[in-house]
């Protein structure tokens, strides 16, 4: 199974820390984050990845290379510089990716356990999304789990998500927010979810991403 990495958002709330890198590139532990996500992707047993350029997305392709360094395989999807979104990127970039695909978002971190998406299996049309408990910037949610009423509790999307290619049939290329075309699927009853009760950050601002590098820190110090 492939991996696919969204890197291609302008990071305009990590100002000024985005102002010459993406995102993406931004270091946590003193590594960029796409780097986490690589190695424990390949810890999982997954090698092959694409990941979707935009804005200084020659950044990223300059650190990785063809991922031979890392003992992974990578290629890239170029995107215009103002980028097409998160299901935009992923319809730009089916012909790089198998039947059956993993999408994480280049900008969050967490100690999710990738290789429980190698046990999913999706029929055409369907997806899978990781949820998490709702962070103090998103108090209210975002998506009740599966088979809940509309007035169950809603936590927030993870970032972490399995594709069947089909779940994009009939979309054309172009622009397009990954979020609203979930929710639909959603009530389509063709998206499966799980909640995921752990470690995760969505390094939205430099404030966050300080936060957490000295959470870090202090953790490793305990140990």
């Amino acid at each position: 199974m492939k991996a696919m990495i969204l890197a291609a958002g302008r990071g305009q709330r990590m100002m000024p820390l985005t102002a010459e890198l993406p995102k993406p590139m931004l270091k946590v532990q003193g590594k960029p984050l796409i780097e986490h996500h690589i190695e424990r992707l390949k810890t999982a047993g997954i090698t092959d990845f694409i990941i979707n350029l935009a804005w200084q997305g020659d950044k990223i392709r300059a650190y990785f290379g063809d991922g031979s360094q890392l003992g992974v395989h990578i290629e890239y999807s170029q995107e215009p510089e103002q980028g097409l979104e998160t299901a935009g990127g992923i319809i730009r970039a089916l012909p790089l990716l198998g039947e059956q695909f993993i999408v994480i978002n280049g900008d969050i971190f967490t100690d999710y356990d990738v290789s429980s998406l190698l046990h999913i299996h999706l029929d055409a049309g369907e997806a899978h999304i990781v949820l998490v408990e709702n962070p103090a910037h998103n108090p209210n949610g975002d998506f009740t789990l599966r088979h809940l009423s509309a007035d169950s509790p809603k936590y927030t999307f993870s970032g972490i998500s399995c594709f069947h290619q089909q779940f994009f049939a009939g979309i054309a290329a172009g622009t397009h927010r990954l979020g609203p075309l979930l929710k639909s699927k959603l009530a389509e009853h063709v998206v499966s979810t799980e909640l995921y009760i752990g470690n995760w950050d969505d390094i939205g601002t430099p404030e966050r991403l300080a936060q957490l590098n000295e959470l870090l820190i202090e953790q490793q110090l305990i140990k």
